[in-house]
């Protein structure tokens, strides 16, 4: 039997994650030779290598000059997928060539657009037709409850940050406003920090730099607009709302909330997809309201030191504080704590494989210009969806490297069972047999690039 060279290094979170991934390898590739740092000597470029570490970690000359007998853990280039302005706009060029695909109805009608200063938005909304004509008719209605909301997202931020929701034309350019101030004023501490740092260290000034980093701290949901240029504003849609049963030990008996489904995605090879089954429903922390301005926005002469109050809102738990009970919940588990039949849970998931299937059609019409599958790569991709009042499953991101982390101590073993799933996917690369326990369902087996 061969032996096959594993290098492990998950510096993302080598604490919650990377036990679990040796503990996945070892149970399935028993000849496998454990290295958690880069050998010395290079080994032999016929040895079989499993790289898996971070993605500035990999040594993508070398991987790429042994297709055979090489295999790491991420595509080189995917940004179709995992910047939002780009998956908005791979979908949509898909949609106009494919006006069949489940996508046309499977993501929020949104616009691109490009701002670095609030001065300028005037000038960046000019294409963007659909938003500023639904913010114009939002001017005429009085009662917030009637208008359409929208929701705005840095096209390259993640866990939850810059996220805001808006209504009107004054609303939108007021999170600007406060992003600008904010940032002046990240500016001015930095000034300040920098005059202490070269100080001889007395009292007060060691104390301007404790101040300095608790506010940056408060205002962790900001943003510098000159820094992330590219955004995305979305229609927001209202929710398909989960009541608790009455009388179960469901932590989260708070009433009505938002949440959305995040699934596991794993991209073997070029290309074979496939869905982990055992998917997750994030929920938002407190019970839902519908959206209302004085809620999310503080720009109208108000202090704007605080972020809004997305917490009726937002679903995903980086953002949450404190313990996160009943916050993650195993998807299949819905029926038991929640109102819902398990029929329903069963069309979500239909949904999710397909809608998912054809989010990486979408990504490969491109001519592999900003997605390109590897033969000997595989990668992990956090899909999240929304489920929309209507019962339609929507897509709104895709996540590389995702936060496993935030699915708990409770949930660990679904997220071992994932990694096991994968090794016993991608462990074929080696010759080895696939393991097929029904966790990683295959939803598409195309050939991408002649491989």
């Amino acid at each position: 039997m061969t032996e096959i060279h594993a290098l492990l290094d998950y510096t993302d979170d080598k604490s919650y994650v990377q036990p679990l991934i040796e503990s996945a390898l070892h149970k399935h590739l028993p000849s496998l030779h454990l290295l958690h740092n880069q050998p010395t000597t290079p080994l032999p470029s016929t040895t079989p290598l499993l790289t898996w570490t971070s993605y500035e970690s990999l040594d993508f000359q070398t991987l790429l000059s042994n297709p055979t007998t090489n295999l790491f853990n991420a595509y080189i280039i995917r940004k179709a997928l995992i910047r939002k302005h780009y998956l908005l706009h791979t979908i949509e060029s898909y949609v106009k060539k494919n006006p069949k695909s489940v996508l046309k109805d499977a993501t929020p009608v949104g616009v691109e657009f490009e701002v670095d200063y609030v001065e300028f938005l005037d000038e960046a909304l000019v294409e963007a037709y659909e938003l500023v004509e639904s913010l114009e008719r939002n001017e005429g209605v009085e009662e917030e409850r009637g208008r359409e909301w929208w929701i705005l997202k840095p096209g390259m931020s993640d866990r939850g940050v810059g996220i805001r929701l808006f209504s009107t034309m004054g609303e939108l350019q007021g999170i600007f406003e406060g992003w600008e101030e904010e940032s002046d004023e990240e500016e001015d501490d930095d000034e300040d920090e920098d005059k202490a740092t070269r100080s001889d260290g007395e009292e007060g000034e060691e104390e301007d730099i404790k101040t300095s980093t608790d506010d940056k701290e408060k205002k962790s949901t900001g943003i510098i607009t000159s820094s992330l240029r590219h955004f995305v504003a979305q229609v927001y849609i209202p929710p398909f709302l989960l009541t608790p049963k009455p009388n179960t030990n469901n932590p989260s008996n708070i009433g009505p909330r938002k949440f959305h489904i995040r699934t596991y995605v794993l991209a073997y090879s070029a290309l074979k997809i496939y869905v982990y089954r055992n998917m997750l429903a994030l929920f938002a922390a407190k019970e839902y309201t519908p959206p209302s301005s004085s809620d999310f926005n503080n720009n109208n002469g108000d202090d704007t030191s605080e972020p809004p109050d997305l917490s009726a809102h937002l679903t995903n738990t980086c953002l949450q504080s404190g313990i996160h009970d009943g916050s993650v919940i195993p998807f299949w588990n819905l029926p038991e704590f929640f109102i819902i039949d398990q029929t329903k849970v069963e069309e979500w998931y239909s949904q999710v494989c397909e809608i998912t299937a054809e989010v990486f059609k979408a990504a490969v019409s491109g001519g592999r210009i900003h997605f390109q599958p590897l033969p000997n790569a595989f990668e992990i991709f956090g899909f999240d969806f929304l489920v929309g009042e209507d019962g339609k499953v929507r897509v709104l991101e895709v996540n590389a490297f995702p936060d496993f982390r935030q699915t708990g101590e409770e949930e660990k073993e679904l997220v071992a069972g994932l990694f096991e799933g994968v090794v016993g996917v991608v462990k074929t690369f080696f010759g080895e047999e696939a393991e097929e326990d029904g966790r990683m369902v295959k939803v598409l087996d195309v050939g991408v690039g002649g491989f």
